[in-house]
């Protein structure tokens, strides 16, 4: 039987007028964008915890400090090539990427395509095995208000040995 372990990861930022909104490495146009030590994309933040998670690694965080300004304000995208790179070295293949991004506006439908594109680039699989979907909150809690962004993921991941 093959090796395959799951890993689930979530993050969430506050949002704030005037700041840039970058989900998937892409910027999304809206007046509002989060705020957080680096580009602040959730979608990146959540990705990279479920894939260290599957693949028992240290998680966003202790990874990539916000304690080290060198991470200040850096393009997430970055850090998920680093995270691919050590996945690579572990012999861990991703299979599929499942996520949800939580927020009340702006609808993401026209920016997925792009989004999932972008994703697979960045993490060096097809296009067919990343998934996007977008949630409101129906106006409840600090999502719902426009006052935060959040995502979840699953990731699958393949041992290639």
């Amino acid at each position: 039987m093959n090796d395959v372990r799951v890993g689930l990861g979530y993050d969430l930022h506050r949002l704030e007028m005037g700041r840039p909104l970058v989900l998937a490495n892409v910027p999304i146009p809206h007046g509002k964008g989060a705020i957080g030590h680096s580009d602040a994309d959730v979608v990146i933040h959540a990705l990279i915890d479920a894939i260290t998670g599957a693949a028992g690694m240290p998680d966003v965080g202790e990874m990539f400090p916000n304690s080290d300004p060198k991470f200040k304000n850096i393009n997430s995208a970055r850090l998920i090539e680093k995270v691919v790179e050590y996945l690579a070295a572990s012999s861990w293949r991703i299979v599929n990427v499942d996520i949800v991004v939580i927020i009340q506006e702006p609808r993401l439908s026209p920016h997925k395509l792009l989004m999932r594109s972008r994703l697979s680039e960045l993490l060096g699989v097809s296009l067919d095995r990343i998934n996007i979907k977008a949630k409101t909150n129906e106006h409840v809690d600090a999502i719902g208000q426009e006052l935060a962004v959040a995502c979840h993921c699953v990731v699958l991941l393949a041992h290639t040995s």
